[in-house]
């Protein structure tokens, strides 16, 4: 009786699999059900500038009822909070440095007892140091891997449970391509960003039967902020940076249609196949012919 019910298991799998596609292909091509951004309060992490900081004015364009900013320096997020405000969104922003856990427990106490409840979280807040690993500090080495990716445990064991309370919630992370193509010179990053990758696509995995609670993992190419200025790649008029409006768009219409990974742009999508298939020598031609192999040496972003 059980080796029947495996059989039949093993048969309906193929099924169910095409099932996913076809399902898929009709929400490529058909307007879905979008959600409705006016009960919405919104913490974005390292809000103050950058991505960030379009994606609270594309958060407020979107009706969020509230956005909250995180991040570490007050200029810049009182700056933003007063561009918000004028807009007619209600718009608050605390001193945070999500890298410090304690911190981080003590500044949503504050918020919720201020604002309320979190409804969509956004970790967006990151930094690079934009070195080799021997040219590296072993404190900027440890700051990149506490903020970037141990932030994201610390603010989302912060906000989730009331989430799950509500049913009502969405966890995002702004990612990057770089967690599945890492160049050199910028160690510090890739391999925070790689481990920000399987944190979401585990926690993504973990919430699929929790009603009403969603996650968004968005892995953009290189973004025109000043976080990697400097950056150079051989064929910037092939592949330009990406707009970082355009990045804060594509991320609140991927949170209001539940999409649950976003690569932009979507032809990132074949250097993850071309990993896949092709050996470690082509990978190292392509990275030579693109300039990724070097593009690190002219870089003097912010960190």
């Amino acid at each position: 009786m059980m080796e029947m019910k495996v059989l039949g298991c093993a048969l309906l799998f193929p099924l169910q699999i095409l099932f996913c596609l076809l399902r898929a292909i009709v929400r490529f091509f058909t307007r879905q059900k979008r959600r409705d951004l006016g009960t919405d309060v919104v913490l974005i992490t390292g809000g103050g500038r950058g991505i960030g900081r379009h994606l609270a004015k594309e958060f407020a364009k979107q009706g969020a009822r509230k956005v909250i900013l995180w991040g570490r320096t007050e200029k810049c997020l009182k700056e933003t909070c007063e561009e918000i405000s004028m807009t007619g969104t209600e718009c608050h922003y605390f001193v945070c440095d999500v890298g410090n856990r304690d911190e981080v427990y003590q500044q949503a106490k504050v918020l919720r007892e201020k604002v309320g409840d979190v409804t969509i979280l956004v970790n967006n807040a990151a930094v690079v140091h934009g070195k080799s690993l021997m040219d590296s500090d072993d404190d900027a080495l440890l700051k990149t891997q506490h903020i970037n990716t141990l932030g994201q445990f610390w603010t989302t064991k912060a906000f989730l449970p009331r989430m799950l309370e509500l049913c009502n919630g969405h966890v995002v992370c702004i990612n990057s391509i770089l967690s599945l193509s890492s160049i050199p010179g910028a160690i510090d990053y890739c391999t925070s960003k790689a481990s920000s990758y399987a944190f979401m696509e585990s926690l993504t995995l973990g919430l699929l039967d929790c009603p009403g609670v969603g996650c968004t993992t968005v892995l953009p190419f290189h973004t025109d902020t000043e976080m990697f200025q400097g950056m150079r790649v051989r064929f910037p008029k092939l592949f330009p940076p990406l707009n970082p409006e355009m990045v804060a768009e594509r991320t609140v219409e991927a949170i209001k249609t539940n999409t649950a990974f976003v690569v932009l742009p979507w032809t990132m999508h074949f250097l993850v196949i071309l990993k896949s298939l092709l050996p470690q020598s082509a990978l190292e031609e392509i990275h030579k012919f693109s300039g990724s192999y070097t593009c690190m040496n002219t870089f003097k972003g912010r960190t």
